[in-house]
């Protein structure tokens, strides 16, 4: 800078004021300093100006883990966004456990960055307080979580009742609920979507066979495999299965390829999360979407807000719900 100013002619304020945009210099001197800059190839040291400001330019993310495609297309998608604003992304990996956790918020863990994107599954808001965390934090999760922190939520219950509804319409009166969990009043993202396959079965005016809800250890490929295959030896009979991620409802397609039964002729099957694999599958995956554009915008908007204000903790925090589709493609029929 003391370079511009020099071949300028100026003073080093007149160049920052020049380069931030700021106003008090003339036409003619902002023409000279820009000029300068182009002759001198200057470029601003981001880094030293983040040093100065006590900042690091990188947003970290606090996810259970990544060994499915969501969580990976989630930080591909903020990413990109965090780059725009000159930001960029560090992962870390909880295990969805509730150590994991407290150690990933311990201010020695978040000390390294600016703002805190986090999806937890274990603690509560309670426990966020009383690690002290002192960097701003955007929960991302699936239940409601109240207290000092801005929350992006998808829309699970109602995702699941709008893909319930359209196995329903398409015909399927035994949906096999893949990764189903009892709903003992504690908000998670499998309880949600069981909440909404049970208010689509309700609506409808059809019971639900409960040998149909069947739980998975987790929401993989083999996950889903392993959960037809079983109802398969145990003779329970369905016409539709409805599954809470799209990696598990590709292990579903899978297995029911090796049972013989055609999708959808025979079985018609839903997934939740749009990933992007879900388009290339025999047959095309229909699938909910829960709009993970537009929770990735809203997550990064809302981080870079509290990092701009330096406020970890804010009396006016916002909760975001984004809204749910289903996304119809081969592997379920039209309405019968």
């Amino acid at each position: 800078m003391s370079d511009v100013a020099r071949e300028a002619g100026v003073s080093k304020m007149t160049v920052s004021n020049v380069i931030n945009g700021r106003p008090g210099a003339s036409e003619a001197t902002r023409a000279r300093v820009l000029a300068a800059v182009a002759r001198l190839d200057y470029t601003v040291d981001v880094t030293a100006r983040r040093l100065r400001a006590g900042r690091s330019g990188a947003i970290g993310l606090l996810v259970p883990h990544l060994d499915g495609p969501y969580y990976a297309h989630l930080a591909a998608r903020l990413d990109t966004l965090a780059r725009a604003r000159g930001y960029h992304v560090i992962i870390e990996r909880t295990g969805a456990s509730r150590e994991g956790e407290l150690d990933a918020i311990s201010p020695e863990r978040l000390r390294p960055f600016d703002g805190v994107v986090f999806s937890p599954v274990q603690i509560e808001t309670a426990d966020l307080i009383g690690a002290g965390v002192e960097v701003p934090v955007v929960l991302l999760g699936e239940r409601h979580l109240a207290g000092p922190f801005d929350h992006v939520m998808m829309d699970n219950v109602g995702g699941a009742d709008l893909a319930t509804a359209h196995l329903i319409e398409g015909g399927a009166r035994r949906i096999a609920l893949v990764g189903g969990r009892p709903d003992r009043g504690v908000d998670s993202m499998p309880t949600l979507r069981t909440r909404g396959y049970r208010q689509a079965h309700a609506d409808a005016g059809i019971e639900v066979d409960e040998q149909l809800v069947v739980d998975a250890d987790s929401f993989t490929t083999k996950d889903g495999y392993d959960v037809i295959m079983r109802l398969h030896r145990e003779g329970v009979r369905f016409d539709g299965v409805f599954v809470l991620t799209d990696a598990a409802a590709m292990g579903v397609l899978r297995a029911l390829a090796d049972l013989g039964r055609r999708v959808p002729e025979d079985v018609q099957v839903v997934g939740f999360d749009n990933d992007d694999e879900g388009d290339y599958l025999v047959p095309r995956l229909t699938t909910v979407d829960p709009d993970n554009d537009s929770m990735a915008r809203s997550v990064m908007e809302l981080v870079l807000r509290r990092v701009d204000a330096g406020a970890p903790r804010v009396s006016d925090a916002a909760e975001v719900v984004t809204s749910a589709r289903v996304v119809v493609r081969e592997s379920t029929r039209p309405r019968a």
